[in-house]
C-alpha cells in the first residue's frame, strides 16, 4: 500500500480523498497543523507528501522548505493558489509536482504513481551503480577483466578465477574447486590449489601477502570479495 501525509486544512476535501484513494490502495494520513505533520515524518517514512500552501500556522511554500531540508520524500503541491509566482517559488524550494484546485481524483492518482515510479527507477538506479563490481566475467570470450582491465590468466588460472566470481561473497571450499572447475578437478591435492590461487593473487593484488580480493578462511577454502 502507498502511504501518504497529506498536509490539508480543509477537512472536508481531506476526508473525501483519504476515503476515494484507499480503494486504489493508497492510504492517506492527513494533519492540518504543518507542525504535526512534520513531528509525524519523524516517526514514520511515508512514499509521498501532498501540500496544501494556504495553512493557517506556516505558508506552505515554508513548509515545503523545512521539509526538504531534512527529507527528500517526494513532494506535490495541491493549492488554489496557482498564479505562476507561486508556482516557481514552490519548484524552486524543492516540490516535484504542482496541482491547481479543483483537481479531478483520478489525475491526482496517476500524478502519485508517475512521480513514485520515477522515484523507485532513480533509487534503483543508484543502487545499481554503487554496486559496480571489481571482477567482471565474459564466459562466451573466456576473458576476466579488473576494473574494465583485462586479465592475462593461463587456463587454469581463468577456470579457477571465473568459479570464485560466480560464488563472490561465499566461501569456497578446496574439495568444492577440485569438483567444480574443469581445468583442476583431475589435480589429486589441495596443495595444487593453493599454488594456483597464489598465481592468481599475483595477478590481481597489489600486494598478494595481504590479499584485499581471495581471501583464505582457514581450515575451509576461499572467498571472493567483488565490489
Amino acid at each position: 500500500m502507498i502511504e501518504i501525509l497529506m498536509i490539508e486544512d480543509d477537512l472536508e476535501l481531506a476526508e473525501i480523498l483519504i476515503s476515494y484513494l484507499e480503494q486504489y490502495n493508497i492510504k492517506i494520513t492527513n494533519y492540518d497543523s504543518p507542525e504535526l505533520a512534520i513531528s509525524a515524518l519523524r516517526l514514520k517514512k511515508y512514499d509521498l507528501i501532498i501540500l496544501d500552501l494556504s495553512l493557517p500556522e506556516i505558508d506552505g511554500i515554508e513548509v515545503c522548505k523545512m521539509i526538504r531540508k531534512d527529507y527528500d520524500t517526494p513532494i506535490i503541491i495541491s493549492s488554489a493558489r496557482s498564479n505562476l509566482g507561486d508556482k516557481i517559488a514552490c519548484f524552486s524550494v524543492g516540490a516535484d509536482d504542482f496541482m491547481p484546485k479543483p483537481y479531478d481524483t483520478q489525475e491526482l492518482i496517476f500524478r502519485i504513481k508517475s512521480i513514485l515510479r520515477r522515484c523507485n527507477f532513480n533509487v534503483s538506479k543508484k543502487e545499481e551503480e554503487s554496486k559496480k563490481t571489481i571482477f567482471t566475467l565474459d564466459e562466451e570470450k573466456m576473458e576476466i577483466s579488473k576494473e574494465e582491465e583485462k586479465l592475462t590468466l593461463t587456463n587454469a588460472e581463468y577456470h579457477i578465477l571465473a568459479y570464485l566470481i560466480k560464488k563472490a561473497g561465499f566461501v569456497v571450499s578446496r574439495e568444492e574447486l577440485l569438483s567444480n572447475v574443469d581445468s583442476i578437478k583431475y589435480e589429486s591435492s589441495y596443495k595444487s590449489i593453493d599454488v594456483l590461487i597464489g598465481r592468481v593473487r599475483n595477478k590481481i593484488e597489489k600486494n598478494s601477502r595481504k590479499p584485499k580480493y581471495i581471501l583464505s578462511i582457514r581450515g575451509v577454502g576461499y572467498k571472493l570479495v567483488n565490489e
